[in-house]
């Protein structure tokens, strides 16, 4: 039994038996957290991983677990965006998965503590690294007929977080994002959708874990997340946002429907 299977062979559900033999899966954000678990399921299920991160050395390992690929990569730099595609081309000569992961905390609020750099940091990383992201891999995707990208939204980007509005603002904006993308790349077969989970196992809530563990509010396995990832990869949904929270099932957000002109009633 390889490590991936020793970490990951406990776990039932979509892990086991999804068929990614031959694709290529590019994960951001891939050396800890939601990252890491996605890594190692998407390796379990056959796919070849190349992980990317600023963190080198988690990166590396989670590499070496899955057999597959690191590199480190600034999502908020265009062209970290860039050589990122280009090193999977090199290295496994195409890409057929995207999964949009790399995020962090905002750390600052729009009061008194507003903090320009912290801003740009949380904007860069959450939103710019989606939709800089997206734009680099597109055209890889396009090569081989089309592909899936999965982008990291939030349970934040589906409410009100009234305790981290910046967060909740580039959140919502990746649902936007993949709300509008997913028909409109559909022609192209290419399929982007979003994973919106709550509190989950990721270095993000590691401030919050006092706050969350006095509330006996649980937090959600990076697994759980991971197999989720899975299911949006294969199967045929696009423009959809998964909803992840502890007791339920995960499954797409049923959105309502935007009043028109003349609509009276309630939607």
């Amino acid at each position: 039994m390889t490590a991936v299977d020793s970490e990951a062979a406990a776990r039932p559900g979509p892990a086991d038996g999804a068929a990614l033999h031959g694709k290529v899966a590019v994960v951001t954000g891939g050396a800890s957290g939601l990252g890491r678990a996605t890594a190692l399921t998407l390796a379990k299920a056959g796919a070849r991983v190349v992980v990317a991160d600023l963190d080198e050395r988690g990166g590396r390992e989670v590499a070496d677990l899955t057999g597959g690929h690191f590199t480190s990569c600034d999502v908020s730099d265009p062209d970290a965006n860039r050589a990122l595609v280009d090193f999977a081309l090199e290295q496994c000569g195409g890409i057929d998965i995207a999964v949009l992961n790399a995020g962090v905390a905002t750390g600052c609020g729009l009061g008194d503590d507003f903090d320009l750099a912290r801003y740009r940091r949380a904007m860069g990383a959450n939103l710019d690294g989606v939709v800089f992201g997206t734009h680099a891999v597109l055209p890889a995707l396009r090569a081989r007929g089309g592909g899936s990208i999965v982008a990291t939204a939030s349970l934040a980007g589906l409410t009100a977080v009234p305790l981290d509005p910046l967060y909740a603002a580039n959140k919502h904006a990746v649902v936007g994002l993949a709300r509008s993308l997913g028909p409109a790349l559909a022609p192209e077969n290419v399929r982007f959708n979003a994973v919106c989970p709550g509190f989950a196992e990721s270095r993000i809530i590691d401030p919050l874990r006092d706050m969350l563990s006095g509330q006996g509010l649980p937090i959600i396995p990076a697994e759980v997340v991971a197999d989720t990832m899975l299911r949006i990869v294969t199967g045929d949904g696009t423009g959809e946002c998964w909803f992840i929270q502890p007791g339920r099932e995960p499954e797409p957000f049923r959105f309502r429907t935007v009043p028109g002109p003349g609509r009276t009633a309630d939607v």
